[in-house]
């Protein structure tokens, strides 16, 4: 019903920058939470940055400075740019969409891309 393709990821030198998309499509009547997250190997998956409900962002500590989220609502299209990359940022990213679905009642639903690699070489 909602599917989630995410792109820009690859292998980039410590200090450069990189830019993942991540566009929502399907039967979306709205979409209330666009949040970007990572994985890195051993690791638990953690909120690399988001939007709270009030529109405002918020960040890892770790990112904070370095990286920006951003969004185009009438793409349904959240973006990451990340600028200042460090080995440590190596990871999976994926990005979480909530809202609601354009069915009767407007039921809610919940997705997460496919992932895409970061890689970060020293």
């Amino acid at each position: 019903q909602v599917q989630l393709v995410e792109s820009g990821g690859g292998l980039v030198q410590a200090g450069g920058s990189l830019r993942l998309s991540c566009a929502a499509s399907g039967s979306i009547f709205s979409i209330n939470v666009m949040d970007w997250y990572r994985q890195a190997p051993g690791k638990q998956r953690e909120l690399v940055a988001g939007f709270t409900s009030g529109g405002s962002t918020n960040y890892a500590d770790s990112v904070k400075g370095r990286f920006t989220i951003s969004r185009d609502i009438a793409k349904n299209t959240v973006y990451l740019q990340m600028n200042n990359v460090k080995p440590e940022d190596t990871a999976v990213y994926y990005c979480n969409v909530q809202g609601r679905l354009i069915f009767p009642g407007r039921p809610t639903f919940g997705s997460w891309g496919q992932g895409t690699q970061v890689t970060v070489s020293s």
